[in-house]
């Protein structure tokens, strides 16, 4: 039980503090769920990631579902989810309740310009830190520099380039293990 009051603390924690919906969240996530509490490495926590940007659903809710799925079962992936999700539904039903005796103020304005200026930053840290950890060879390198490109020139889903990407990690992968199959076989 403790651990489901953990699971549902620390994403209702994560939730509540972080501004600019799933991207900014994932310094917050790397911080609480890898450096802290040790719940998954880096590199389960950018699969998560990856597999919540390509399934309907919010990423970061969708993330908060797989680590406390993993935690503890479908139980951990309820509790973390409701957890995530709890701050933004209490302060999203406070704004809409005030929002338009406020949104006139010419510093609630300035406030939320400079809010989506951090938020770029935070988004842009995220992007820094999944690229080092991710571009690890020429294929991924081509992986990145194609999807950048088709992102900027086609107005095509950003699920598609998700899915290609797979199926070339995929195939590259197969091919890969094969000539070191087929490498071992002549020797």
């Amino acid at each position: 039980m403790k651990e489901l009051l953990d699971l549902f603390l620390v994403f209702a924690k994560i939730g509540g503090f972080t501004f600019g919906g799933g991207y900014a969240m994932l310094p917050i996530l790397q911080r609480e769920v890898v450096e802290t509490r040790k719940w998954a490495t880096n590199e389960e926590l950018m699969d998560y990631y990856a597999i919540g940007q390509c399934t309907p659903g919010i990423i970061a809710v969708n993330t908060a579902t797989f680590i406390g799925n993993k935690r503890r079962g479908v139980l951990g992936g309820i509790v973390a989810t409701i957890g995530c999700v709890t701050p933004s539904i209490i302060i999203i039903m406070l704004i809409a309740a005030l929002i338009k005796q406020f949104a006139d103020i010419i510093w609630v304005q300035h406030a939320l310009a400079g809010i989506r200026v951090a938020v770029c930053v935070l988004v842009f840290d995220t992007v820094m830190k999944l690229a080092k950890k991710s571009l690890k060879d020429v294929v991924t390198y081509l992986i990145f520099a194609a999807v950048i490109l088709l992102t900027l020139f086609t107005k095509l889903p950003a699920v598609l380039w998700v899915v290609s990407a797979a199926v070339i990690g995929i195939a590259y992968k197969i091919i890969t293990e094969r000539k070191k199959t087929s490498g071992k076989e002549a020797a």
